[in-house]
């Protein structure tokens, strides 16, 4: 299992922005080894991470090779005040179910 991390300093998000973001979330959700996603947001820092859980580095690929979201990273700057993005392998998640635990 890999995660995806993003990492984001908000600056100011237009209709094109959400209308983006809303695509890419849907592309990734329809991506087989996609598992899921969690969304934080830092109210003292003001920083937000989208982490996305996928089955195998070949799903993450298919997102990050994905037109849309290559469109999105090159026009990052117009909404965003620096970001960054962690690659992981996960070598495991435990829990209870109350938190929707994701297994690959």
């Amino acid at each position: 299992m890999y995660s995806s991390t993003f990492i984001f300093a908000k600056k100011q998000f237009d209709d094109e922005f959400y209308s983006l973001d809303k695509t890419i979330a849907e592309i990734a959700r329809n991506i087989d080894g996609y598992l899921g996603e969690e969304t934080w947001e830092n109210p003292a820092t003001g920083l937000v991470s989208n982490v996305y859980y996928w089955a195998s580095l070949q799903a993450l690929e298919k997102l990050i090779h994905d037109p849309v979201h290559r469109q999105a990273k090159a026009a990052q700057a117009k909404w965003l005040n620096g970001y960054k993005v962690v690659i992981a392998q996960v070598k495991d998640i435990y829990g209870d179910e109350r938190l929707g635990i994701i297994s690959g």
